[in-house]
C-alpha cells in the first residue's frame, strides 16, 4: 500500500476517534504507520492489528515472532498479538490503551492526550510504551515528514473563536452520541436469548445453532413458536 493511501484511509478513522479519547490523529496515524510498517505488515494484513498490541483481540489472537529490545540491545520472541475485525477497532483499542493506562497505572499515557502529535509522541516514548529507544524520534519523524498535524483537532482549536469553538463542541457530542448509538445496534445483532423468548428457544433449541442473534431473529422466533402453538397475544412480543 502507497504511504499517501495509507494516510487517506487512516485520516477519518484517527479524526472521529480523537474527538471521542482524546488521542491526537497524527499519533494515531504515525503509531499505526510505524507499527503496520504503513498496512502491510503481516500482522495488519491478517489480523488488522495496527499498532503491534499483544493479548486477545475481538477477532482473537495471532502468534508471530517479533523485535524486543532489553537494555537497548535488539532480539527476536514469540509473542500473541491481538486480532481485530477492522482496522477501526484497531484505533479504538489503541486508544483505550492510552486513555486508561495500565492496571498499575491508569494514568501512565496521561500526557499523550489532547495535545499536538509531537508532545503526544514524546509523552509515550518517556512512558516506555515501547522497548525501542528511539520509538518517539520516529513517530516525530514520521509526523514531520507527512504534516500529520494538519489532522489534529487541537491545532485548530487553538484558534477557534467562541462560536466555532460551541460548534465544534456540538459536533463532539453529536458524534459520542453517534458512536453509542452505533454500540447499542451492534450488541443487538448479537445479544443472548432475552426473558421473553425464552420458551420459544426451549422449543427450537435443538434446530438453533447459536445461542446469540438479533433482536430481529428472537422476535420472529417468538412470533413462530405463537403461531405454531396457536396462541393468540395482543401483540408478537411481550
Amino acid at each position: 500500500m502507497k504511504k499517501q493511501n495509507f494516510i487517506a484511509n487512516m485520516a477519518p478513522l484517527a479524526e472521529f476517534d480523537q474527538l471521542q479519547s482524546g488521542v491526537p490523529a497524527s499519533l494515531t496515524i504515525a503509531q499505526a504507520a510505524l507499527e503496520s510498517a504503513w498496512g502491510t505488515s503481516e500482522l495488519a494484513v491478517k489480523a488488522n492489528n495496527l499498532f503491534g498490541i499483544k493479548g486477545q483481540g475481538t477477532a482473537g489472537s495471532m502468534r508471530l515472532q517479533t523485535t524486543e529490545y532489553v537494555r537497548g540491545v535488539a532480539g527476536r520472541v514469540i509473542a500473541d498479538f491481538r486480532a481485530y475485525n477492522s482496522w477501526a477497532e484497531s484505533v479504538a483499542d489503541h486508544s483505550s490503551l492510552l486513555v486508561n493506562g495500565v492496571s498499575w497505572d491508569r494514568d501512565k499515557y496521561a500526557g499523550a492526550l489532547r495535545t499536538d502529535g509531537r508532545s503526544a509522541a514524546a509523552a509515550i516514548g518517556a512512558a516506555g510504551y515501547a522497548t525501542d529507544p528511539e520509538y518517539a524520534d520516529k513517530l516525530i519523524r514520521i509526523i514531520d515528514q507527512y504534516n500529520l498535524d494538519q489532522y489534529d483537532a487541537w491545532k485548530e482549536g487553538a484558534h477557534m473563536t467562541p462560536e466555532e469553538k460551541a460548534a465544534f463542541s456540538e459536533l463532539q457530542n453529536t458524534v459520542a452520541k453517534q458512536a453509542e448509538w452505533i454500540k447499542q445496534q451492534q450488541a443487538l445483532l448479537s445479544m443472548p436469548c432475552p426473558d421473553w423468548a425464552k420458551e420459544a428457544y426451549r422449543y427450537y433449541k435443538p434446530y438453533i445453532a447459536d445461542e446469540t442473534g438479533s433482536y430481529d431473529f428472537w422476535r420472529q422466533l417468538v412470533i413462530q413458536y405463537r403461531k405454531e402453538k396457536g396462541i393468540k397475544v395482543g401483540s408478537d412480543q411481550d
